[in-house]
């Protein structure tokens, strides 16, 4: 019975109120094929994991070692290649592969041997062994060979298999392991596309040499691994020091190991493993006649590589008619005292008598007479820097540096502490002084391009795009390689069609600084003509010429006032013949103020191609500071005048690196360089105890303005 109070409202759309239709037969269909679709991965996934999985395998490479003790060694079994070392390898080969048979373990997963080397004592065979172990399977593979181990060395039986009596087998843990499959196994060993072994034996009061692939003149290669099996006399020991080291930072990748046996194995490591950068002559002494050397690197960031020297020597006189250093070291008797560090940890230069041309530290030590006074306490006990008091005709600056009463009040703040120019009236700015656009002039040390606005109208800061480089790492150390694009103000300059001659710095996109006496004609060759030269800017490497840009000369300005006999004035500008395009590899130096001064301790930097060790014309580098020109004036015989800046290393070994005649000294201030000096004469990279002698360039300032407009 219906409520007829109840009022129904009407639809508006009626289909909206029928009922839904249930899924059709395309539902049904979609369903199944995504069910069949999951059930299919899911049986795949079954399949992979209980049938095709087992077609993985982890390789796994054992080294070891074997005695045969009813062989003599001869010296046939050192050559990999001659016929006793294959006969006798063959019998090992087939000895090892009979003892693993013997294991359930062991045999059924082998692959195979091979003999790396052979040493005395009867005979010992130094091997490497295969496996391929399914994964899961490995813990035991281990066990079986540890076990293995125990039966034939800790039992110390001799067993007699075929021709060969043999015990002591020892064999590390896995060298190598990685998964592969069965269908594809690897070759033994083929585990870096570039693999090398070397084999030497070295010969007593001979240095040999090993390296890294392609050094010094390129960088290795990635996924490279070199072994270096080294080996002495019977009753000798080897050395070995690395020259130069520089790896990638992370050992995971790429790294340099070193064994006291013929075969790296764990037991026989010595110290860490070796990455990154080491310290120039860095040594390992192995207490052995046999060396290992490992070099790996992977895939990833590669470096420049290493260089190493090693040697055999007699234990009972380690250091034949030389010094022996407490760390073993051996140098050369005439380094000792010298007031360099050469042992590396200052065995040779305690307890000394220093001769005249050296500074008695209280302390025993020597140090060179130029390290006198100038603000550094080189000794370590200040004694260097006592009694320092100024002579008649010398002005004492506030911060006790002595300097000509003629500079006094000249505009140049000779003083480090700019002393010798307060109190002093100026009625307009003098040529030493920086001359700010407004008219104002600047005393200020260094105030070009130190990012301080001291002018008031900004025209010390201008035409500061300069003195950086692109590159961004730096390994500032003496006598080293410098990396590409390091300095890109260094110019090779060349006779045209020959070789290198001498060094420029880039000062703008059209001029060049370089030493006057480059440019001096000569009986055979007129080098004052720009015609004779070619200018070669973002040169690294003297043989990559071809990747620098070249550039002939339009003109040479030697100053009028250069002196041949005396050196004075030793500075000249080049111009190009076009302009060039800067870039990462090509960038101009900055140039001092008149005003700019650096002062005795101030390190700066030379650079240059000089001959190295290795004899690559590569770049050169090295740090050296700036000497007091009163202590140098006196090394020199009175030859310094104030146009000339004296600079010594910083520490000794810097004799690979020669800087340039007419080569940059570079002086890093507010994160910029500037050209402080001309490598003028002496030796460029200033050799130990032998200052070398630069152009003062701040002297040359408005000159170089006058000629050039920079």
């Amino acid at each position: 019975m219906w409520d007829t109070a109840v009022t129904f409202l009407p639809a508006s759309d009626n289909k909206k109120l029928e009922k839904k239709r249930g899924p059709g037969k395309v539902g049904i269909v979609v369903g199944l094929v995504i069910l069949a679709a999951v059930l299919a991965l899911i049986i795949g996934l079954l399949v992979w994991h209980f049938h095709f999985r087992k077609d993985l395998k982890l390789q796994k490479i054992y080294t070891g070692t074997l005695r045969i003790t009813n062989q003599a060694f001869v010296d046939a079994y050192e050559n990999p290649d001659s016929t006793e070392f294959k006969q006798l390898a063959s019998q090992v080969m087939d000895q090892l592969k009979s003892m693993y048979s013997e294991s359930p373990e062991l045999s059924k997963y082998y692959v195979g041997s091979r003999v790396q080397a052979f040493s005395e004592g009867s005979v010992i065979a130094y091997y490497e062994s295969e496996f391929a172990v399914p994964v899961g399977q490995d813990k035991a593979v281990d066990r079986a060979v540890s076990s293995l181990d125990e039966t034939y060395s800790t039992k110390v039986r001799r067993v007699q298999q075929g021709p060969l009596v043999f015990d002591h087998v020892v064999s590390s843990g896995n060298t190598f392991g990685w998964i592969i499959s069965l269908k594809h196994i690897n070759l033994l060993f083929s585990v870096c596309p570039a693999s090398m072994k070397f084999a030497e034996h070295a010969r007593s009061s001979a240095e040999e040499i090993i390296k890294s692939p392609g050094f010094p003149d390129q960088p290795y290669t990635p996924n490279t691994f070199v072994q270096w099996e080294l080996r002495g006399d019977p009753g000798h020991m080897l050395k070995l020091t690395f020259d130069t080291f520089n790896l990638e930072e992370n050992c995971a990748n790429d790294f340099v190991r070193v064994y006291d046996s013929l075969v790296a194995m764990d037991k026989h490591l010595m110290a860490d493993t070796l990455c990154g950068q080491l310290p120039a002559n860095t040594m390992v002494t192995v207490n052995s006649n046999q060396v290992s050397v490992v070099f790996k690197s992977d895939s990833s960031q590669v470096d420049r590589g290493f260089s190493a020297t090693y040697e055999v020597f007699d234990p009972s006189d380690p250091c034949p008619d030389q010094f022996q250093c407490n760390n073993k070291r051996c140098i050369n008797p005439s380094l000792r005292c010298d007031g360099w560090n050469d042992c590396g940890d200052s065995t040779d230069e305690r307890n000394c008598k220093c001769d005249a041309s050296m500074i008695q530290c209280r302390n025993g030590i020597c140090k060179p007479m130029f390290w006198r006074c100038d603000g550094v306490n080189d000794c370590g006990d200040d004694t260097d820097e006592l009694n320092c008091g100024c002579k008649v005709g010398e002005f004492k600056c506030s911060n006790d540096q002595c300097v000509s009463e003629k500079l006094k009040c000249d505009g140049n703040r000779d003083c480090k502490d700019g002393s010798d120019e307060d109190g002093c009236t100026r009625d307009i700015c003098k040529v030493s002084t920086f001359a700010c656009n407004n008219g104002k002039c600047i005393t200020k040390q260094n105030p070009m391009c130190d990012g301080q606005d001291d002018c008031g109208d900004n025209s010390d800061e201008s035409s500061c795009d300069c003195g950086k480089k692109a590159y961004t790492k730096s390994r500032i150390v003496g006598g080293q390689e410098a990396d590409m694009g390091e300095f890109p103000w260094q110019v090779s300059l060349h006779i045209k069609n020959t070789a290198h001659v001498c060094g420029a710095s880039i000062i703008s996109d059209r001029w060049l600084v370089t030493a006057a006496h480059c440019v001096q004609d000569d009986a055979k060759v007129k080098y004052g003509q720009p015609g004779t030269w070619e200018a070669y800017l973002g040169l690294h490497r003297q043989i990559e010429k071809q990747q620098a840009t070249k550039r002939f000369l339009k003109q040479i300005i030697p100053h009028k006032n250069y002196n041949s006999y005396t050196y004075d004035n030793d500075i000249a500008l080049m111009e190009l013949d076009s302009p060039v395009t800067f870039n990462e590899t090509i960038r101009p130096i900055c140039l001092p103020s008149a005003t700019d001064v650096f002062p005795a301790g101030e390190t700066v930097t030379i650079t240059g191609w000089g001959a190295t060790r290795e004899g690559a014309p590569v770049l050169q580098k090295a740090n050296v500071r700036i000497i007091n020109s009163t202590v140098c004036d006196e090394l020199m015989n009175g030859q310094i005048t104030s146009r000339m800046t004296c600079a010594g290393v910083l520490t000794g070994g810097v004799d690979a690196c020669q800087g340039d005649s007419g080569g940059p000294m570079s002086y890093f201030s507010n994160d910029r360089m500037f050209l402080a000096g001309v490598v003028s004469w002496g030796d460029g990279c200033a050799r130990r105890n032998k200052p070398g002698i630069y152009t003062n360039v701040p002297k040359f300032r408005a000159w170089i303005k006058e000629k050039t407009g920079v």
